[in-house]
């Protein structure tokens, strides 16, 4: 059995859900990690069984027993740590966001398609059950022309704190952590369309709501509730070029009776909502219909999501299947985001 040699960059709390998939994985040899904090590399390494530890990720590229990595640290490093991994020689799962804007993404586009690698966005939720399902519903025509969608992920004291809360480090709020979850999946399911035109709004008026202490909430190890500058709430109205458009609205802190996620997509022949469960709408003999596929997961699972996003990654790294998230599918959706913040400051639509 032919065998994928993996890396892991960055070995916190995203990089366990990678690792554990790849320890599930047969064709996958784990075979080192890298990390700026030397003694933790070390110690996910003996955790997890990887012969090598690194604390300098160009160490890790330059490993000849390695022939893909998945990058898992802050968003500020996406890009660069994976142009420096694709010119390594290496395929390359990158979580998402792959950058912190749309030039970043551009510069990462351009170096994937000036070389023989596959490079994968983390778009995990692509990979669930409910998803696949859904999508291959949509591909056999039944839901017709996709022309409109809704997304929504909102918590009401849903700021981790730390590089979170940091622009620089992170992009943004909301928008670029959770938001980019549910806009993906309705761009996905849609069909992927360009882009044409975004109107939004973003907010700041309720910071990580600290002064909350009778609910429990994740927090990050830097967490300090002083420090916070990205936005706690953005809506937008997105255009595509097929005349499709998207409603979405996102949050890390807002003043709703609960934590919501709701993902919907709307045809000419049926309709669907993916979350909070997936069922399908369509009409049949003069009668409207409402379908519950029986799967395993109606929702979003954590191990399902990762080990078959794991799965389809190593399959694409052999030749053997197309990624399902492949480049410049992330690109376009920090074009997006991009457009999104920019709408928002300027307080009008903007064309892309």
């Amino acid at each position: 059995m032919q065998k994928v040699r993996i890396g892991v960059v960055g070995v916190g709390s995203i990089a366990a859900l990678h690792l554990k998939a790849y320890q599930a994985n047969p064709r996958v040899e784990l075979v080192a990690v890298a990390d700026i904090n030397a003694d933790r590399a070390k110690s996910v390494a003996k955790q997890w069984g990887a012969a090598r530890a690194y604390s300098d990720a160009a160490e890790l590229f330059a490993d000849p027993d390695v022939d893909a990595v998945s990058i898992c640290t802050w968003n500020n490093t996406h890009a660069e740590l994976a142009i420096a991994a694709v010119e390594a020689g290496k395929h390359v799962l990158v979580e998402k966001p792959m950058s912190r804007t749309y030039a970043e993404a551009q510069r990462l586009e351009d170096v994937t398609n000036a070389h023989d690698r596959v490079v994968q966005v983390g778009f995990v939720r692509r990979h669930s059950a409910n998803c696949r399902v859904l999508k291959s519903f949509i591909e056999a025509g039944d839901l017709g022309d996709i022309y409109y969608a809704k997304a929504s992920c909102i918590r009401r004291m849903g700021n981790p704190g730390g590089w979170f809360a940091n622009k620089a480090i992170s992009g943004g709020g909301p928008l670029i952590d959770i938001g980019v979850h549910v806009i993906d999946l309705c761009w996905y399911l849609m069909g992927t369309p360009r882009v044409t035109s975004v109107s939004a709004n973003t907010y700041e008026k309720l910071g990580n709501r600290s002064n909350i202490t009778t609910l429990p909430r994740y927090q990050v190890a830097d967490y300090d509730p002083t420090k916070n500058d990205v936005e706690d709430m953005a809506n937008a109205l997105i255009r595509f070029e097929n005349g499709a458009s998207l409603i979405m609205d996102t949050s890390f802190s807002l003043h709703a009776t609960s934590d919501s996620l709701n993902v919907s997509v709307y045809g000419d022949k049926g309709g669907a909502d993916l979350e909070p469960k997936l069922q399908i709408a369509s009409e049949k003999h003069e009668t409207l219909l409402k379908v519950t596929p029986q799967i395993g997961f109606e929702s979003f699972d954590l191990d399902d999501g990762f080990g078959n996003e794991i799965e389809n990654f190593v399959a694409a790294c052999l030749g053997e299947a197309e990624s399902v998230a492949p480049a410049w599918q992330g690109a376009e959706m920090m074009k997006i985001l991009d457009g999104v913040y920019t709408s928002a400051a300027q307080g009008k639509e903007v064309q892309l």
